[in-house]
Order: C-alpha cells, then sequence, then structure tokens
C-alpha cells in the first residue's frame, strides 16, 4: 500500500470511527460505562448475538459490566437486537471487518470511562465463566495483557487443519516475541482500556496476530490462561477458508512484527543518540528482536 493510500484509508477510518462513536454517544446519552466493558466484534451475526447477549454476566470479579457489541457494517439488524437485549451498539456503517470492529469497540471503552476490556464472540463460542478467569491477572494488577488459551485448557472444534494452525503459528509467534504464546487466535482478550490507546492497530480483519505482537514488544506484561473454546450456536465462520485465512493470518503477522522491529530500532537509536535523552528501556533493546 503506498502512501497517499495508507493516508487516504486512515482518514476513511478515522472518518468512520467517529461517526460511530457520534451515533453511540447520542443514542446511549453519553454514557457512563461500568468499570468492566465486555466488547463484541459483530458482522453478520444477528442469528446469534440476543443468546450471547443473554449468556453474559452482570458483574466480573466483583465489577459492574458495560456491553459493548461493535457491529460492522448493520446489515441485518444486530445493532437494534443489541439494543433490545439491553447492551450497547457502537455501529459502523461500513463493513471493514472483525479488526477495525473491535478497534472502534476499544475506542468507545477508552472515551466512555471502562476501566477494563475483555473481549467475546458474537457466535457463541466464548464461555462466559471464562472472562473473569482472562481478566482476573489484569485486575489484580500482575498482568497488562491476557490471552485465554484453548490449548492451555480445551477446545470443541473438530477442525484439525484450524488446531494444528494455532500450534504453528503459536510456535512462530512464541519465537518472534520471544514470548511463550500458545494460542495465537484466541477469542478472550484481556487488558486495561487505556493500553489500546498506545497500540498501533490497522489491521481491518486479522488483528488478533497485530494486538499480540505491537503489546509484547511495547514491554507490556504477558499472560495466558486456560478457557474452553466452544463450537458456534450457528451460521459459519467468517474467517474463509483454511489455506487464505492462515494465509492473511500470517501477512499480518509479519507485517506487524517487522513494523514494530523497526519502531524498536528507531526509539532505542533516537533515545540514545541525543544528549540528555534517555535510551529505550532494556525490556525494548532491539537486539533481543534482531536474531
Amino acid at each position: 500500500m503506498t502512501g497517499r493510500h495508507a493516508r487516504f484509508r486512515n482518514d476513511a477510518d478515522e472518518l468512520i470511527d467517529r461517526l460511530a462513536i457520534e451515533e453511540f454517544s447520542l443514542y446511549h446519552q453519553t454514557p457512563t460505562l461500568h468499570p468492566v466493558a465486555v466488547v463484541i466484534a459483530a458482522w453478520k451475526e444477528a442469528e446469534n448475538i440476543a443468546g450471547v447477549l443473554e449468556g453474559l454476566p452482570a458483574e466480573i470479579n466483583g465489577a459492574a459490566v458495560s456491553v459493548i457489541v461493535s457491529v460492522d457494517g448493520d446489515d441485518d439488524g444486530a445493532s437494534e437486537l443489541t439494543r433490545q437485549a439491553g447492551a450497547m451498539a457502537v455501529v459502523s456503517q461500513v463493513h471493514r471487518g472483525q479488526g477495525a470492529a473491535l478497534r472502534l469497540a476499544y475506542r468507545a471503552a477508552r472515551e466512555f470511562g471502562a476501566k477494563y476490556v475483555v473481549t467475546c464472540d458474537a457466535d457463541g463460542q466464548t464461555d462466559p465463566n471464562d472472562l473473569a478467569v482472562a481478566l482476573k491477572p489484569v485486575m489484580d494488577g500482575e498482568k497488562d495483557f491476557v490471552n485465554g488459551s484453548r490449548r492451555l485448557g480445551s477446545t470443541h472444534g473438530r477442525d484439525s487443519v484450524r488446531n494444528c494452525g494455532v500450534i504453528v503459528f503459536g510456535t512462530i509467534m512464541s519465537f518472534l516475541t520471544r514470548t511463550k504464546i500458545t494460542d495465537p487466535a484466541a477469542t478472550i482478550r484481556a487488558f486495561s482500556a487505556e493500553l489500546t490507546a498506545g497500540l498501533t492497530l490497522d489491521e481491518h480483519q486479522f488483528q488478533g496476530s497485530e494486538i499480540l505482537i505491537t503489546a509484547i514488544t511495547r514491554g507490556h506484561r504477558f499472560g495466558e490462561v486456560p478457557v474452553t473454546m466452544l463450537n458456534r450456536r450457528s451460521g459459519a465462520s467468517k474467517k474463509g477458508r483454511n489455506l487464505s485465512y492462515g494465509y492473511n493470518y500470517a501477512r499480518a503477522m509479519t507485517k506487524a512484527f517487522w513494523r514494530e522491529r523497526l519502531s524498536l530500532r528507531t526509539r532505542y537509536r533516537g533515545g540514545a543518540g541525543r544528549r540528555g535523552a534517555t535510551a529505550a528501556p532494556a525490556s525494548e533493546n532491539p537486539r533481543r528482536w534482531g536474531r
């Protein structure tokens, strides 16, 4: 993507997001969110969303919960169903992908006062009981970013290629980040709401690898907890065929790695090379990423 095209897409994304945030604020009367925001990205999940929302807890680890469904192109009435169920919907009028939908929801969580964010699938693959498990290390101040791992827990998925892909990409990402990652495609992630404000999140669809690599590279304390991955309530996966999904996931992972490596080297050299400037912390030493 050329610089001009990238700037155009960034400007278009900002306009779409800003309009969605304005509509969210207007419809929900400038809400003040509870401490925990359960974030759900939804595209063509009208048949599943009501059942998913019904099963979510009102409190997580003693903290009240607000639910934000980020509707990525509202062409099936999912936003109306979400609001009828008592949850909040932030609506992009353009379908862009799960990554863009999550980024929009993270922004809504930050701007309207949530302290913590935990993600949940719109198709019923998330066990609601696991949300508290994933969020606890963050709320206790032990970790900055937590992944739920089906490999540490269990999965009901029978697709052997997808299950193998989790192992392969987990191994690759562990090597790249020098951090043990068993489930790079986790459906549950937990972190402080403000953490996402300092991360570069450009991917429209395959954000899972991008947010992992970016958070770990920038020194955030990472951990995993065992969770159970359930089968979809109904419908088909939106991630595409196994081959195309694997290719696009690898592309996003590689792009994020090289972007963060370059950024880290630039910060390190800039900090160390200016009089009176402070070099990058030891946890961000680029030699760690240069092998």
